[in-house]
């Protein structure tokens, strides 16, 4: 039996140059309007003094966590994860509850308010472009990408790649790839020069948020309601503030640029 190898993103924000051309390809390639792109792109600005200047921008879209919050939380398996590493949303089993948008220490999922109904798929996110890795292609963010401050390409391999760049450059590089243990490991993986916490990315430990709240869950019902209120808020609370505030700077940009 032919082993499936785990596949993964891997972000080099020193490369990314806020052109958003990931953007546009996400929005092409699933037909969706560039104001519900499943990728959002903020920077934090320019820092430090002339000529000593350092800028970031981030790149955000699902994590394709490897213990995904959104799937434990989802009272209707409307999520699966795939053994190659892309984390699925199945509209048509969507109730449309929302749970996933709050168990998710990323801020990832979103709802479409624009969706009735009849028309379903109340929650939209990146996807992992799986009708293109199906058929041997990368994601269509990737394969847009002028300069590689995204690649594609087993798991093992881009954490091997990650760990080198690291090593060749230690004075460009935060020692540390973040997404290779954070909630218990993730499909996209981040090399930045900047601390993590500036890109809008929370703190996580390696143990996965909900394999904490899953033994909480079997607790009595007083004390998971209260422990849970609490992990709620330490784990995915912060993460909340810090990506809807990079989700507003991007619009306010896009806004801008019209």
């Amino acid at each position: 039996m032919t082993e499936i190898k785990q596949k993964a993103y891997l972000f080099d924000a020193t490369r990314c140059i806020d052109c958003r051309a990931c953007m546009v390809a996400c929005s092409v390639e699933n037909s969706i309007e560039m104001d519900k792109t499943r990728i959002w792109v903020a920077g934090i600005g320019v820092k430090g003094k002339y000529p000593d200047l350092d800028r970031a921008t981030m790149v955000y879209h699902c994590m394709h966590c490897e213990h995904p919050d959104c799937l434990s939380a989802c009272p209707v398996s409307a999520y699966y994860k795939r053994e190659d590493g892309p984390v699925v949303y199945n509209p048509e089993k969507c109730i449309g509850c929302r749970y996933c948008m709050n168990a998710c220490p990323f801020g990832v999922p979103h709802f479409d308010y624009d969706k009735g109904i009849i028309e379903g798929a109340f929650i939209d996110k990146c996807t992992f472009c799986p009708q293109r890795i199906d058929n041997g292609q990368e994601p269509a963010c990737v394969a847009t990408c002028p300069t590689d401050a995204l690649e594609y390409g087993e798991r093992e391999e881009l954490v091997k790649i990650a760990h080198a760049r690291i090593q060749e450059h230690p004075e460009r590089y935060i020692d540390h790839v973040y997404g290779e243990f954070e909630n218990g490991g993730t499909s996209y993986l981040i090399l930045s020069h900047v601390p993590f916490s500036e890109l809008g990315l929370p703190n996580l430990p390696e143990t996965p948020v909900n394999e904490v709240s899953e033994k909480v869950i079997a607790m009595t019902l007083p004390a998971a309601l209260g422990m849970g209120a609490v992990l709620t808020a330490t784990a995915v609370g912060v993460s909340l503030v810090n990506r809807n505030k990079q989700k507003a700077a991007a619009q306010k940009e896009a806004e801008d640029v019209k």
